[in-house]
This record gives C-alpha cells, sequence and structure tokens, in this order.
C-alpha cells in the first residue's frame, strides 16, 4: 500500500517515525511519502518537505508568515494529487492538517487522523468538521474518548508513542564522558523546537542558570538548528549543545527546565523532576487565554487533572521563578519525592507501549488487508 504522512514540527516527527516503522513491519509493500524530519527520513520513503520550514508557533507568527504556510498548503495539495496514495495520515498540526483533510476526502483519499488535535482544549466545535474529513480517529490520551463521545463521534484510543520511543530507548553508558561534562550534577534545558519559541526562552533559561555554579546546564539541542543559532543566544556562558541525545541527556540529569508540549511528558515518563515553561508573543497569549478552556498547559498536568509541575508561563516565565522552582525540585526533597511519586501515577495511567503497532494494524486493517 501507499502512505502519506504529514508531521509539521519535532513531536510528529518522532511519532511519524516510530509509525513507519511499525507500517513498514506489517505491511512489506509499504510505500511511504511524507513531510516531516530527520527521524521519518531515518526511517526511509521519500521527504516531501522538513518541518523546519512548516511550524510556526501562535496567531501572531503564523500571520506573519501566512505567505509561506499558503505556499506549503498548495505544494502539498497539489503532490497528494500527483501520488494518490491508498492513505493519508495527518499527525496533530491541526491548523495545516484539517484543511488538507477536507480536501483529501474531496479527492476521494482515505483519512486517518494520528494524534487528535487539541480540540478540547478550545473551538469544541471543530469536532464537527473533524466528523466529515476524518475517517478515523487515533487518540493517545486517555480522556480524549470520552470527549469525543460526548460529542458523537467513536474514536479508538491506541495508547501513546512515547512509550514506544521511551520502552525502544537505550541508554548510552559514555554519555558523560563522550561530551565532557565532569562530575557535577546536570539541569538539562529543552527551550523547543522552535525558533520563535528558543529565542524567547533560552535567555531566562540561561540567566537562571547563572544562579546554580554547582550544577552543568546543558542543552538539547533541535536537530534542524546549527550550533551557531544556539551559540549566538548562549554567548560566553559554558553551556554545552547536545544533539539527538534527549533522552540520555535527560537520563543523566538532576533536573529540567521544559517548554510546554510533548517534552513535558517524555521528561515525567523518564523520571526526571522538571519546570515547565512557556513564552510567546503577548497578542498570542492574550488570545489563547480568552479561547482556551482547560487549566493546565502541560500535559503531565493534563492528564492527571491537578498541578503535578509547576507551570510558569509568558510573565512568570522570569529569572527569580525560574531559581525559586529549580531549587525546590533539586534541593527540597520533599517537593521532589512528591513529584516522582505522582510521576508513577502517571505512568499507571498512560498504560503500556505498542501505540504506533497498533495504530498501523487499524488502519490496515481498515482496507482489509490481514497479515
Amino acid at each position: 500500500m501507499t502512505y502519506y504522512i504529514i508531521a509539521g514540527e519535532a513531536s510528529g516527527d518522532l511519532h511519524g517515525a516510530n509509525l513507519m516503522k511499525a507500517l513498514k513491519h506489517q505491511d512489506e509493500n509499504a510505500s511511504i511519502r511524507f513531510l516531516g524530519g530527520d527521524l521519518m527520513a531515518a526511517e526511509g520513503g521519500t521527504l516531501v518537505r522538513h518541518y523546519s520550514d512548516m511550524a510556526f508557533m501562535g496567531f501572531i507568527e503564523v500571520l506573519f508568515n501566512l505567505r509561506t504556510v499558503l505556499k506549503n498548503l498548495k505544494h502539498t495539495k497539489a503532490d497528494l494529487l500527483a501520488n494518490k496514495p491508498d492513505a493519508l495520515i495527518l499527525i496533530d498540526f491541526p491548523g495545516f492538517n484539517l484543511k488538507i483533510a477536507g480536501f483529501a476526502k474531496k479527492n476521494n483519499i482515505k483519512v486517518f487522523y494520528y494524534i487528535s488535535p487539541k480540540v478540547w482544549a478550545w473551538n469544541q466545535k471543530r469536532v464537527l468538521k473533524i466528523q466529515k474529513v476524518v475517517d478515523k480517529m487515533f487518540c493517545i490520551l486517555p480522556f480524549e474518548v470520552d470527549f469525543y463521545k460526548s460529542w458523537g463521534m467513536t474514536v479508538d484510543y491506541v495508547g501513546n508513542p512515547l512509550l514506544d520511543a521511551i520502552s525502544a530507548f537505550i541508554p548510552n553508558t559514555k554519555f558523560r564522558l563522550q561530551h565532557s561534562l565532569g562530575e557535577k550534577g546536570i539541569v538539562a534545558l529543552l527551550p523547543g523546537s522552535r525558533k520563535q519559541e528558543i529565542t524567547r526562552i533560552l535567555p531566562e533559561m540561561l540567566n537562571a542558570a547563572g544562579q546554580f555554579p554547582n550544577y552543568q546546564f546543558v542543552i538539547a539541542g533541535a536537530p534542524n538548528f546549527t550550533e551557531e543559532f544556539y551559540t549566538s543566544i548562549i554567548g560566553d556562558r559554558k553551556v554545552p549543545v547536545v544533539y539527538n541525545q534527549t533522552y540520555d541527556l535527560l537520563k543523566n540529569s538532576d533536573a529540567a527546565i521544559v517548554t510546554s508540549g510533548t517534552a513535558t511528558l517524555e521528561t515525567a515518563l523518564l523520571d526526571i523532576p522538571q519546570v515547565v515553561v512557556y513564552k510567546a508573543n503577548s497578542i498570542s497569549i492574550g488570545i489563547a487565554r480568552m479561547l482556551v478552556k482547560i487549566k493546565f498547559i502541560s500535559l503531565v498536568n493534563l492528564i492527571m487533572d491537578k498541578l503535578v509541575v509547576k507551570e510558569l508561563i509568558q510573565e512568570d516565565c522570569n529569572v527569580e521563578s525560574l531559581v525559586k522552582e529549580l531549587n525546590a525540585i533539586l534541593h527540597d526533597p520533599l517537593t521532589r519525592s512528591q513529584m516522582l511519586i505522582n510521576y508513577q501515577q502517571l505512568a499507571e495511567k498512560m498504560g503500556e507501549a505498542g501505540a504506533s503497532a497498533k495504530t498501523a494494524r487499524l488502519i490496515i486493517d481498515s482496507f482489509g488487508i490481514k497479515s
């Protein structure tokens, strides 16, 4: 069968890569074209466009880059028609992917959505559009099943693909030595994968790092940015950048400061105490606060439905607050132990690995093909 997968950001690239591996394992004739990143490219197939040319954060940023967004939509639609896959698989990235879903549906291409758009957070009426343009929806968060059911839509809960990635992770025992990290305790900095995130958030992280001389701070670099880009922000600080080894960095860390997104859940599932941060264009944040209907922004807190990890958003994302919260998770035994207990409960809620294989099986079975 032929598959066309669209992942528009770093987390989608990770999940897309695992899904590609599962599809090829279960369908020996699988042929895959995709919009994604380096992890998906490593699985083979044909890369149509890299997500670094697609990911824009916030309402205002999308407006400023509207010409690029429209160009990407036009190119993707033309490529879809030219290749006419058996299955179009969309991974999150709703602003772009729901438009592509509507186009594909009109052109009789079967549409699968893997990792639901966060319609439960705002503009819930988008479910009505999803019902019209998506053939099958695969959810990775337990509460999403009941949400869609309340709108009269049946979806498949497949578990969370992060569990696949984490279960497949083999720690590098020479990580510290390879990066000359010495004997100091390590604090991981995960500033995100979009330029707007990194340029706003990393300076605050670095300023806070200066208050902890007894720790080595290390940045998890996004593969779509050069070391020179990070150096322009780091300046003369002794803060190294590590690429493609985020799990190794986290497992060697005492704590982490993490930009809100999939990485917060990864950090929790790897049992590393964390502070969650987020900072964006003030207008975008203002609009989001008017529209969003959720109590938390981090996946950890959303899944647990309580404050497990501290969230420092916008004006609260400052040096003083970061130093205070990082001190707490590094040096307060009660704060640290309680967070780890909550992490254990989170892992129990998430269940077992296997989301990628289950999703691949459901897609293939929907065509009546049995392995």
